[in-house]
């Protein structure tokens, strides 16, 4: 599993996939969030503006990265 490193509180699920580099663009985060192909902790995940935090885990076409401080 990959992990991803951010300096502030919490992350902005789009922004997650963006800095994963597992999507392109906002509008491709936009897309793979909305049509349900994005799971966070398990769960599948509709809002591209979640606040990720420490320890989340996130899912996206066979890719997984944690979040860490």
């Amino acid at each position: 599993m990959e992990t991803i490193k951010i300096r502030d509180e919490y992350i902005k699920l789009g922004q997650a996939l963006k800095l994963a580099g597992l999507v392109e663009s906002g509008v491709e985060a936009k897309f793979a969030v909305q049509d349900g192909k994005v799971q966070v902790n398990g769960a599948v995940e509709y809002q591209r503006g979640k606040k990720l935090i420490d320890g989340d885990v996130v899912s996206y076409e066979g890719h997984t990265f944690k979040v860490t401080v």
